[in-house]
């Protein structure tokens, strides 16, 4: 087997045991017997400031997923970004280059606008986005994409951003679209859920989830007790994954 086949990969994070990352490389590699040289580990770190320790004891590494809490905070510490990655303020996926550089690209936005899209109807005009961290940034670059208008909700009201408190019927009649880009609801926490009057969902909305796990959260519940059209995280982190594949391949 040749040595370009034997590279490692991971994913950088917080308390990320239950890492879909690792599974789904892993399984890639292991199924293809030109990959078999390939590996991804987990990288758990307790702050970003440990990134160039890590970088510097693996110099052999490819590639990088990023994911809670370092999307943002990874940056500074990255020598390039993609245009798309610099537009959104948010990294997921890292590759170093040939030349021995680190260069951040995001790929949650196409994994993202390539699930939602073929749910979409005329009337699914505007956008709720729960939330305010990196996954959420990326989801608003998709929705800027497609053209749909969106507002951001979170636990304190700021400059174009709503609190919980003020969602009400008439928001439930602007808004078609309801995306959870928060860990609420997240295993173990399954019984958890976003701040929101799930009685005013109808069949004329769809509840997005980013979360994966469990398969089908609180929020995916309640809104689907209103006939919403309900959707998890697992094909968005279907697609982004290729995606990165294809960026760390290139």
């Amino acid at each position: 087997m040749i040595d370009i086949l034997k590279r490692r990969f991971g994913l950088l994070g917080r308390n990320i045991s239950y890492s879909f990352s690792k599974g789904y490389f892993t399984e890639k590699f292991n199924n293809d017997e030109v990959f078999l040289g390939n590996s991804y580990e987990n990288f758990d770190i307790s702050e970003i400031n440990h990134f160039s320790g890590l970088i510097k004891n693996n110099p052999d590494l490819k590639g990088l997923n990023v994911t809670i809490p370092y999307k943002e905070q990874v940056i500074p510490f990255l020598d390039k970004l993609s245009k798309k990655a610099a537009i959104i303020g948010a990294v997921n996926t890292i590759k170093f280059t040939k030349k021995e550089k680190l260069k951040g690209y995001n790929t949650d936005y196409y994994g993202f606008k390539k699930s939602l899209k073929p749910l979409l109807e005329p009337h699914h005009k505007k956008a709720l986005i729960l939330g305010t961290g990196g996954a959420s940034k990326g989801v608003a670059f998709a929705l800027d994409e497609l053209n749909i208008p969106y507002t951001f909700v979170s636990r304190e009201a700021k400059e174009n951003i709503i609190d919980y408190d003020l969602i009400n019927a008439t928001t439930f009649d602007n808004f078609q679209i309801i995306i959870n880009c928060t860990p609420v609801g997240t295993s173990p926490n399954i019984e958890a859920c976003p701040n929101l009057p799930y009685e005013f969902f109808t069949d004329k909305h769809i509840a997005y989830d980013l979360i994966y796990n469990p398969e089908e959260t609180q929020f995916l519940k309640n809104a689907k007790e209103k006939g919403a059209i309900i959707k998890n995280g697992y094909d968005m982190l279907i697609f982004q994954a290729e995606k990165a594949w294809k960026i760390w391949n290139k």
